[in-house]
């Protein structure tokens, strides 16, 4: 039978956090039987837990119609109804910390050899979450086309950038635009990408494939924030949860390893052209329902990575051979940005301040050991490094890389703010 694996954890406040002693039920979707009952534990974390889920193929190849028992129905374009498999393991959450608070999340996907990773903060700005489905699997509205640059905002606008810089925090707005009725979240940029990918792509595509997509993703976010497109426009938002507008984001969903792993590596990389300064607004499609000039084909993207490509030529592909891939220069709120590699037997003012960052993020998460602050990357700041990478869901290397230096940044900060 095929195996997914689930990790839950829990916040008290903000990730800066740990919420123990929280009481955590997963239910089959489909029957209702309890699968599992525990209680996090001192770092806020349940022991994994592996799960049955339909096989891989179901996400790796284009839907077709099937006949499968555990297949939820659907209607087509004419309105007759026909019969979709799940490409992933459907599980209900429920969740009680030790005020008697209760989050529950429906329809927590979990795939064939991925890792869901399922973070629940309490309180949360939603205690009622159901996940719909992603959106490559149709039912959400057709983006409209818009240009792939802006007018940039005059001098009287909120704020005027001189380049692209990656925001600490998103505002998503749950609707279309126009609707004053429907909520805003307020989530980090980091978890914004994890989320809108999570919701898009499926996580069992080759990383080259997620890699170009969440490029993508990115870059029409970093437009939408340089170009304050909806600010601009006197909404108090940047960006909505409306596919017909913006990309699909559900607020409190379960994001997946093999994803979060790649947004780490590239959330501040982004798609333009020579000629120009600002993030192009890359759109996509799923390249099935709907195939567009000059937007990346979602399918087509997995497809290309199966062949080899690297996802810079994927994008190449899809929006011209003449884009140019950029990095951000600043991480908004963030105290230092990446110095490079830090390991055993790196020294200096950098080494310093991971050490006075894994301290401070310790006395929220004492499984990380408590360090010397001498500025001498060693065996017990390599044991920290690999404490926190476990606890937070990344590669357990011991070296501070690109992805780990901003987590513990990320987490640090959070940690401040409490």
């Amino acid at each position: 039978m095929p195996i997914g694996t689930l990790v839950v954890s829990t916040f008290d406040n903000s990730i800066g956090r740990p919420a123990p002693d929280v009481q955590v039920a997963v239910r089959n979707a489909v029957s209702g039987d309890v699968i599992s009952e525990g209680v996090t534990d001192s770092d806020g974390k349940l022991s994994p837990l592996l799960l049955s889920t339909p096989p891989e193929v179901l996400s790796t190849t284009p839907p077709e119609t099937v006949s499968d028992p555990e297949s939820e129905i659907s209607p087509d374009s004419e309105g007759s109804s026909q019969t979709i498999a799940l490409p992933f393991g459907a599980y209900d959450i429920t969740a009680r910390n030790t005020d008697g608070d209760i989050t529950r999340i429906d329809n927590v996907q979990v795939y064939e050899d991925t890792t869901s990773l399922q973070n629940i903060i309490f309180p949360g700005q939603s205690n009622d979450i159901n996940i719909p489905n992603p959106a490559i699997m149709g039912g959400m509205p057709e983006k409209i086309p818009e240009s792939e640059t802006k007018k940039l905002p005059d001098a009287g606008g909120t704020v005027v950038l001189a380049r692209p810089v990656v925001p600490s925090l998103i505002v998503v707005h749950a609707g279309v635009p126009s609707d004053s009725s429907a909520p805003n979240y307020t989530v980090s940029f980091t978890d914004y990408i994890k989320n809108v990918a999570s919701s898009e792509i499926f996580a069992t595509w080759p990383r080259e494939a997620i890699k170009a997509n969440v490029i993508a993703i990115v870059s029409f976010t970093l437009n939408r924030v340089y170009t304050e497109w909806y600010r601009g426009k006197g909404y108090d938002f940047t960006v909505t949860n409306s596919t017909a507008y913006d990309q699909a984001f559900t607020y409190g969903r379960n994001f997946f390893s093999e994803i979060s792993d790649v947004v780490d590596e590239v959330f501040t990389m982004y798609i333009t052209r020579e000629s120009i300064s600002q993030p192009l607004l890359a759109q996509y499609s799923d390249g099935i329902n709907v195939v567009r000039d000059g937007w990346l084909s979602q399918w087509g993207s997995k497809e290309l990575a199966d062949q080899g490509y690297s996802a810079q030529r994927i994008l190449q592909t899809y929006y011209g051979r003449n884009i140019v891939i950029r990095q951000a220069e600043r991480v908004e709120g963030i105290p230092l940005s990446f110095p490079g590699v830090l390991s055993v037997g790196s020294s200096g003012s950098n080494v310093r301040v991971l050490q006075n960052q894994l301290n401070a993020i310790s006395d929220n998460y004492p499984l990380i050991p408590k360090l010397a602050v001498d500025g001498i990357y060693g065996q017990n700041t390599e044991e920290a490094v690999r404490f926190f990478q476990q606890i937070f869901n990344l590669p357990v290397t011991g070296t501070v890389n690109f992805p780990t230096w901003y987590r513990i940044s990320d987490i640090y900060v959070a940690v401040r703010n409490l």
